[in-house]
């Protein structure tokens, strides 16, 4: 009855909830079964082992973040709005969980990147793909904002992307800390002067 695809939903459900509140080292698989509700016979049906889920966890994470981003930053908006709508969207996201769970959660990849970056290759690797995605959707916004003068002329566009995903990885990671979504109300400002936007650009996009 537990070899089902409602029981590997309850699985992943127990397991991305556990991993957002605890982290993923201190979680068991007996734990994360009793979460869910299946037997622990159940686990092994669909998953090898707990990295094997924790990839599967991140995967799915992913393609539902994916799909928020690719919306946001392939929206018709001027480039700099995207970019806003982005970080807006970020900080509700946080905002959202601390009134669910009564504290700011941070980012699942993040939280995995600190936790297990030395110990889960495979896991190391996968966070690695993810974030140089996010590079990705983020520099193809940049450069429609420096093909459109709306950054300056010697912003090298990769750099800047990267250091955007930073800021946003860095920012959320200090709202996690100090239980404060405000944290995050900095990366609007950063990303301006990061991309040398002309004041007139400015004002047109606050």
């Amino acid at each position: 009855m537990g070899r089902t695809s409602d029981a590997r939903n309850k699985i992943l459900d127990a397991a991305a909830t556990l991993i957002e509140q605890r982290g993923y080292s201190a979680l068991g698989v007996a734990e994360i079964c009793a979460v869910a509700g299946v037997p622990k016979g159940s686990f092994y049906y669909f998953f090898e082992s707990k990295q094997a889920l924790a990839r599967t966890v991140i995967d799915e994470h992913w393609a539902t973040q994916r799909r928020q981003w690719e919306q946001l930053l392939g929206s018709r908006s001027d480039p700099l709005r995207r970019l806003r709508d982005l970080f807006e969207a970020t900080e509700e996201i946080q905002r959202a969980g601390q009134q669910k769970a009564g504290v700011v959660a941070g980012c699942l990849f993040g939280n995995l990147a600190l936790e297990l970056s030395n110990q889960a290759e495979e896991i190391r690797n996968r966070l690695q793909e993810i974030f140089e995605e996010q590079i990705n959707l983020i520099e193809q916004v940049v450069i429609e904002a420096k093909e459109g003068g709306l950054a300056g002329p010697s912003v090298d566009t990769r750099d800047a992307a990267r250091s955007i995903v930073a800021q946003i990885e860095g920012r959320v990671l200090l709202a996690k800390l100090l239980n404060d979504p405000t944290q995050l109300e900095t990366l609007w400002r950063n990303c301006l002067d990061l991309l040398q936007v002309p004041a007139e650009a400015r004002t047109t996009t606050d």
